[in-house]
């Protein structure tokens, strides 16, 4: 019996597990998942410091001309009290000296030799960053689970981290079956396909941040089959396409079957792209998706996506959406759960005028995709839709409702 999509997911949540952990170096953690919290060790910024280059004044001087006493620089030890009828020259980042009340921008100062005339009116602490304002000694500063980009590496940085603690790679396993199949780099005869589901689902493992490694395509038989499943068995996930229909010759989940594999679900309701399996060989998941390139794209990016996602530690690995209109009038055919391909533009979502299942030019030009439900068969122009994007992550740490009805 097939199961819904929220009940496919929340299987795939439920019995995965995220991967192992690695120390590298900061510079080499773009992309990957931080497995640890980071506490800060010090204060950001470490001391009080001045935001402008101008002048270390006290308010009650305002709109007098006082005297210059020194000039502070970046790396600069104060060495003077600031007092009344006096200014202390100052660089940005040059830490603020004893007495000082604000900083005055040396753009708002009259200046005549040592003799410095304030402005009318001065804020009480304008233009100092304070010590700790950014980031406290003792909090944390980066999470478990969360996604390092290069704005963290400045927040590491930043606190003398060198390395950290990271969830590893994905290792993503990829083959294809069928007799019928030819790599895209052999010749082929009128009668044989070429396999563009296999290179696609390396490729897209790739962009999620995988490791992945291709075994080549098995042979419409369960020996075959088998051979190539057992040197596939060391990966985090395996990915397969096709024979997983009912026809005379689909082996393939007999021939993980007979390896052992657990089967959680081998059907969805999903429309295209209903004959998808989700086992586990051990600790490796299994995706069976169908043979149909159009429909194995939708159901990697609803499911395999999913898996990645949960996998790899993030925290955020539920579908996220964005809401907003459609750009013209959509006929659906209803009574499914059915996935519309389409383009994003900012403003709308237009649905492609052609994406049967077997299709492959479709995949190329959508950039989302929007899910809606039995009951809807028509989708008027301007109705509000709630796309999930394609290629372009937007992940949620709770799980929200991202069905169009």
């Amino acid at each position: 019996m097939a199961v819904s999509i929220i009940e496919a997911l929340d299987i795939i949540y439920q019995n995965t597990s995220a991967v192992s952990t690695e120390i590298i170096p900061i510079e080499a953690a773009l992309g990957r998942i931080a497995a640890a919290d980071y506490v800060a060790k010090f204060d950001l910024p470490r001391f009080d410091n001045s935001a402008m280059d101008g002048y270390a004044v006290k308010c009650a001087d305002a709109g007098i001309t006082v005297t210059c006493q020194e000039v502070l620089y970046a790396g600069d030890t104060p060495k003077t009290r600031l007092t009344e009828g006096h200014v202390i020259k100052i660089m940005t980042g040059a830490p603020i000296p004893m007495g000082c009340e604000a900083i005055v921008p040396i753009e708002k100062v009259k200046i005549q030799g040592d003799q410095v005339t304030l402005p009318a009116s001065i804020e009480n602490n304008a233009h100092i960053r304070y010590a700790g304002e950014d980031i406290k000694s003792g909090v944390p500063y980066l999470y478990q689970g969360e996604k390092i980009n290069a704005y963290s590496i400045a927040l590491l940085a930043s606190q003398g981290v060198t390395h950290l603690v990271v969830r590893r790679k994905i290792k993503v396993s990829v083959f294809g079956t069928g007799d019928e199949l030819r790599s895209h780099f052999e010749k082929i005869t009128p009668h044989q396909l070429y396999n563009s589901n296999t290179p696609m689902f390396l490729a897209r493992a790739q962009e999620l941040g995988c490791e992945v490694r291709y075994i080549g395509n098995s042979g419409d038989s369960i020996d075959s089959l088998k051979k190539v499943i057992k040197s596939a068995m060391d990966a985090d996930i395996i990915l397969t396409s096709g024979g997983v229909s009912i026809g005379d010759k689909d082996f393939t989940k007999e021939a993980f079957s007979n390896l052992g594999m657990k089967t959680y679900f081998s059907q969805v309701d999903i429309k295209p792209g209903k004959p998808t399996t989700y086992g586990k060989i051990g600790e490796s998941a299994i995706v069976n998706l169908p043979g149909n390139p159009l429909a194995s794209m939708v159901n990697y990016e609803i499911f395999v996506c999913a898996l990645i996602a949960k996998m790899s530690g993030a925290n955020a690995y539920h579908h996220g959406t964005i809401h907003t209109q459609i750009a013209h009038d959509h006929q659906i055919r209803g009574g499914k759960y059915a996935v519309c391909l389409g383009h994003f533009d900012g403003v709308s979502f237009a649905p492609l005028a052609q994406q049967l299942p077997g299709m492959v030019s479709p995949m190329h030009k959508a950039n989302a995709m929007i899910i809606t439900t039995p009951n809807l068969k028509l989708l008027q122009k301007g109705s509000p839709v709630k796309i999930i994007p394609i290629g372009w992550d937007i992940n949620r740490c709770q799980k929200e409702d991202f069905f169009t009805n």
